[in-house]
């Protein structure tokens, strides 16, 4: 997983509220067994105008040309501003896949679905919560100014505007040395791979038996 330290980023505002993870990674998209390949779908049924399948070439297809992420000012865009209850919905781990792999590396909205915001943590994707009345004022800089960018600074947990004011963030303390450090789950586990490589030799020396139960 990629650690999160700052990040400046161009915003791009998508302002709709209640975006279910049906909308982020609509279900046609979940039968890929791999952790891959997902952003191309991002946002499918709005990004586009035609029906959209697994395996399709996205060269292929008719961009909405009124969907935000699709208007040039917005290309390359890493950070997402959303309404509230950004990530309700099914719960499905797919959609800060989908976010992540497209290029962002945060959000920032007024609330989350409590389950896409875990995952997001989960995936080094960064939800910010802001209070709704800077969320506001945030939507009206990025669609008054192009190349509307923040800078995200974790750490110090706060948001910096292009003029220099910072909006402190809240962030759960396991949460941000998980992010600042790149860990995962997994990662975490790791951190103990000597440990857990003594364990199991050491539980071998004393139950033989176990190293031919294991192969068997």
């Amino acid at each position: 997983m990629k650690n999160f330290t700052v990040h400046q980023g161009l915003v791009a505002p998508m302002d709709r509220e209640n975006v279910d993870t049906d909308a982020i990674i609509p279900k046609q998209f979940l039968k890929s067994i791999r952790k891959t390949g997902f952003g191309q779908n991002l946002f499918d049924e709005w990004r586009y105008l035609d029906a959209g399948f697994p395996g399709q070439d996205p060269a292929s297809r008719k961009p909405n040309p009124d969907f935000v992420l699709n208007q040039p000012r917005y290309a390359g865009a890493s950070v997402l501003l959303a309404r509230k209850n950004f990530g309700c919905g099914s719960s499905r781990e797919h959609a800060p896949w989908a976010l992540d792999q497209f290029g962002f590396r945060a959000i920032i909205a007024p609330s989350y679905a409590d389950i896409f915001f875990n995952n997001s943590f989960k995936n080094g994707l960064l939800p910010i919560v802001l209070p709704e009345a800077q969320v506001d004022q945030l939507f009206s800089e990025a669609l008054a100014f192009p190349g509307y960018t923040l800078t995200i600074d974790l750490e110090r947990q706060v948001v910096v505007k292009p003029q220099g004011e910072e909006l402190p963030f809240e962030v759960q303390g396991f949460r941000k040395y998980c992010l600042l450090n790149g860990f995962d789950d997994i990662g975490l586990t790791l951190r103990h791979a000597d440990k857990i490589q003594q364990f199991e030799a050491a539980r071998l020396a004393t139950k033989p038996w176990l190293a031919r139960s294991m192969t068997s």
